[in-house]
């Protein structure tokens, strides 16, 4: 502990240098705009500020802090066109969407906002105490992971769809069916074959997540709006001064300490993500707390689940990279290229040869959250003041937002005719009343499901037992289990004590 205290104490002294403090508020609120604006995210916006930071000579610990502060405050940033817009900022803010946006389509715009930033800063501090306390063991556990675990792992996220199904199982399956055959368009990397590619060349390496998530719900909201306006059937959106409470905070401190915890521990899984960690918290959430069934119609635990989970997985996502040398995501692997480019390689001797770096960057991230909280709480009345914009400006702001996101990144004119079709998809799936969650849910695990069970097989030769041989997934395979079977046993048995009564 006392090694632990020391690190903080001298990781402090290099945060709060002034030209320091002050790389760290201006990544705050850089990535907090970028955050903000759909498709950009995290990841690009590092991405796009990495060759600044390097060329302007920054020292390395201030150019690491500079990053890392775009990384969290984009996190941030990815929930004010989810809630305000219904387009997610990035993979991490979809989930964000189900309750976020129906809060501010009730009014509850500043609520929804105000609510969202203090579960992320939750979440995110929760991420940092654990990693400045248990980063490198954790990180140990964590790379003993095997592809038959990651294999055990997506099946038990596939098994949080059980929270999802809502009214209709069967629309649900046939939702995450979609998101999986999504995922398998392009090139086999084993085989060489294309697959559902119909001789389209521009499709042969896949589609983006970037696109299919713009075009399934910014598109698809955009085109919804067009026919609300032509029918007259569009609604003003009334903006009052709501604001988060003292009696919200306290409704749901569970659920954003459950969500911490389920965000960080899935975040320092290499290659899994605030994507699959909010949607497992999200999961989790609406099996224990939705008995009055209100999520999707602005439940705020609904909003707080998902908000405090993609906070807590970006800290989590720091702990291999900084620990052990590996990315824990794509934005990290960015921020590792970062330290090559100084010449640091990461791993636990970083912390012994390079205090100031490892230390500086954990301190700048406590102070980070905290100046996030601040920037943003004051500004929450301004965001919410974009659903006041007349909706003739509006309509074509979205759309604007979408084709600029998805052509600043991938640069290809084929996919902005792609999220038009897509966009055209989701509304019709919209009007047949399937989520589309489980969609996107079904996209993001799908490449990831595929890969590591060829890897599994791979090694074993084909034996399937490879599958259920490691104490990690017959673990996982027992929570997803209890997860689909739990829900409907304790739903009989309350209706048994009810009729016995």
């Amino acid at each position: 502990m006392d090694v632990i205290l020391n690190g903080l104490g001298a990781g402090f002294a290099v945060a709060l240098d002034p030209f320091n403090l002050f790389l760290v508020l201006a990544g705050c609120f850089a990535g907090t705009l970028i955050g903000a604006l759909p498709g950009l995210g995290p990841i690009n916006g590092v991405a796009i500020l990495l060759p600044i930071a390097y060329g302007l000579g920054f020292p390395p610990e201030s150019a690491i802090i500079l990053l890392a502060g775009i990384y969290y405050g984009a996190e941030y940033g990815g929930r004010i066109s989810s809630i305000l817009l219904n387009v997610p900022g990035d993979a991490g803010a979809v989930f964000t969407t189900l309750d976020g946006n129906p809060m501010a389509k009730k009014g509850e715009a500043g609520r929804a906002l105000s609510l969202s930033a203090v579960a992320s800063f939750v979440g995110g501090t929760f991420a940092v105490i654990l990693m400045s306390l248990f980063g490198p063991l954790l990180a140990s556990y964590a790379v003993t992971f095997s592809p038959s675990d990651y294999v055990a792992l997506m099946v038990f996220a596939f098994a949080s769809l059980a929270s999802l199904v809502g009214s209709n199982p069967v629309k649900t399956l046939l939702a995450a069916l979609m998101g999986l055959m999504l995922a398998s368009i392009g090139i086999d990397a084993n085989t060489g074959v294309a697959r559902y590619t119909f001789g389209i060349p521009d499709i042969l390496a896949g589609i983006d997540f970037l696109v299919v998530v713009i075009g399934l719900f910014g598109m698809a909201e955009l085109i919804q709006l067009v026919e609300q306006q032509v029918s007259g059937a569009l609604k003003t959106i009334k903006i009052d001064k709501s604001f988060v409470s003292w009696a919200d905070i306290r409704r749901v401190k569970w659920t954003i300490m459950r969500s911490s915890i389920i965000g960080f521990f899935i975040g320092i899984l290499p290659g899994t993500g605030a994507s699959v960690a909010s949607a497992v918290a999200y999961g989790t959430e609406k099996r224990v707390s939705d008995a009055d069934k209100t999520f999707g119609t602005g439940n705020p635990k609904g909003l707080a689940a998902p908000e405090a989970a993609n906070n807590a997985a970006a800290g989590g996502a720091m702990v291999p990279m900084l620990t052990l040398g590996i990315p824990g995501s794509g934005t990290t692997a960015i921020l590792l290229g970062a330290l090559l480019l100084f010449n640091i390689t990461p791993g636990p001797a970083m912390f012994e040869q390079r205090p100031e770096i490892a230390w500086g960057l954990i301190a700048s991230m406590y102070i980070g959250n905290a100046a996030l909280l601040v920037i943003n709480l004051p500004l929450v009345g301004l965001f919410a003041r974009l659903l006041t914009i007349p909706q003739q400006y509006l309509t074509p702001l979205i759309a604007v937002l979408a084709f600029v996101g998805v052509y600043s990144v991938v640069s290809n004119p084929h996919d902005l005719y792609m999220i038009i079709g897509l966009g055209v998809f989701g509304w019709m799936l919209r009007k047949l009343d399937f989520s589309l969650a489980p969609v996107i849910l079904g996209f993001v695990l799908g490449g990831l499901f595929e890969d590591n069970l060829r890897r599994a097989l791979s090694i074993s030769a084909g034996d399937w037992h490879i599958l259920i041989e490691s104490g990690n997934s017959i673990v996982l395979y027992l929570l997803a289990l209890c997860v689909v079977v739990l829900p409907q046993l304790i739903s009989r048995l309350r209706v048994d004590y009810v009729k016995k009564r």
